[in-house]
């Protein structure tokens, strides 16, 4: 007579091996501001103010948003952005992250935008280990991990555009005399040092112009400039102050090899409001295709991004680098909260903002891809110049690595 009882004792304990492995590898894990339902993300940014050029960035960021909620989440759960207007303040913007992290409890912040704007809150969101995550500036103290392990870049940063410049001028014009705008704070000053150090003193800056924010009008500082004898303007400027700046240079007749900051290089909101025909011949670098290039016209990535404009945000300026970025980082967030699975601590977020590779977006360059490590929190390090013609900049050169200040 054959015995059945052990086959039950073997599925029970089975059946026990598997209810003590399972959850152990399904186990979920919340931080304030995720739940199996929702994952709620903080934002300042400047919807009004002198830098309010840049709000695109934050509306196309929402609207990217509702797009992977109509698709059905991450993982499942939906996105709550909560974005307030700091004004470019940075007093402002402390008072609006103390609420996203203390009111409104997010799990982290995302994109806030401007330098000194960051500066005034990256102390208080590593002491509280809230992750600051893909501001939007490009200064070189965001890849900082070992003292700032909570802070994130996004941008390439100012200080290696500064290199990438110096490059092309000692290159194409060894005897020029350089004269440079700039606003009067930790991102000017990124910018200016980056230039600097990159010409190693083989070029003479014969004249510094800074301004404040709080300035009318930086008319006064391109007459001196003019009058200084430099035949290189070094425009590092937000998009109202570079706009200024290139239509006063036009009105004084002034023509000089113009490099103009990535951050200010936007057709739309400078160089249209600036005149066209004033702005012919200018140099800028960028790392994202621009909307307004017509050799676009079949591209299937940007046919991707027109469609998701025309659909999630239909009054988004079409012709603005800003509306790419917000795309390009949403797009760069969802990647991050896919990898965090059902783990959405503060602590795996940044883990898993540090684990990207060879991250590839349809939007950027060709040739530029995403990269991250624990050691690393750059991730885009690439640029590539181009010019103006009138209508649209045409990219030019190599893909392009500037060395890394700071």
């Amino acid at each position: 007579m054959r015995n059945y009882w052990h086959w039950p004792m073997v599925a029970a304990a089975v059946g026990i091996a598997a209810a003590v492995a399972s959850p152990v590898a399904a186990q979920k894990k919340y931080d304030p501001g995720a739940s199996d339902s929702e994952i709620k993300i903080g934002n300042t940014m400047p919807y009004s103010g002198p830098a309010s050029a840049y709000a695109e960035i934050g509306k196309a960021e929402a609207a990217y948003f509702r797009k992977v909620n109509a698709e059905g989440g991450i993982n499942g759960r939906k996105i709550n952005f909560i974005s307030y207007d700091d004004a470019y303040s940075p007093p402002k913007t402390v008072e609006q992250t103390r609420k996203l992290v203390e009111s409104d409890e997010v799990l982290f912040i995302f994109s806030g935008l401007g330098t000194a704007s960051n500066i005034a809150i990256q102390k208080y969101m590593n002491a509280k280990k809230v992750p600051q995550l893909f501001v939007s500036t490009g200064a070189t103290r965001w890849n900082d991990p070992k003292q700032f392990p909570w802070t994130m870049s996004w941008q390439p940063n100012y200080q290696s555009e500064g290199h990438i410049y110096a490059e092309y001028l000692l290159t194409n014009h060894p005897q020029g005399k350089v004269g440079i705008l700039y606003q009067n704070d930790d991102y000017g000053k990124d910018y200016v040092k980056g230039l600097k150090d990159g010409l190693h003193g083989r070029m003479p800056i014969v004249a510094e112009m800074p301004y404040e924010v709080s300035d009318p009008t930086v008319d006064s500082q391109i007459v001196t400039l003019k009058a200084s004898g430099a035949n290189v303007f070094y425009n590092v400027a937000t998009p109202k102050f570079a706009a200024q700046a290139v239509k006063k240079a036009a009105d004084l007749g002034w023509e000089p090899v113009h490099l103009l900051n990535r951050v200010a290089n936007y057709v739309g909101a400078v160089l249209k409001p600036a005149g066209v025909d004033n702005a012919k011949g200018i140099l800028s670098a960028n790392f994202e295709k621009d909307p307004t290039d017509p050799a676009l016209k079949n591209d299937l990535a940007f046919r991707e991004w027109l469609a998701f404009m025309e659909k999630y945000y239909p009054d988004g300026d079409k012709t603005s680098v800003s509306t790419v970025t917000g795309y390009l980082q949403a797009q760069t967030l969802v990647q991050v909260l896919k990898q965090c699975g059902d783990n959405l601590t503060r602590e795996n977020v940044m883990k898993q903002a540090a684990n990207l590779k060879n991250l590839e977006l349809g939007m950027l360059l060709p040739g530029i891809k995403i990269n991250t490590g624990p050691n690393d929190f750059a991730p885009i390090k690439q640029l590539q110049m181009m010019r103006f013609n009138g209508e649209t900049y045409q990219p030019f050169g190599p893909v392009m690595t500037g060395e890394v200040g700071g």
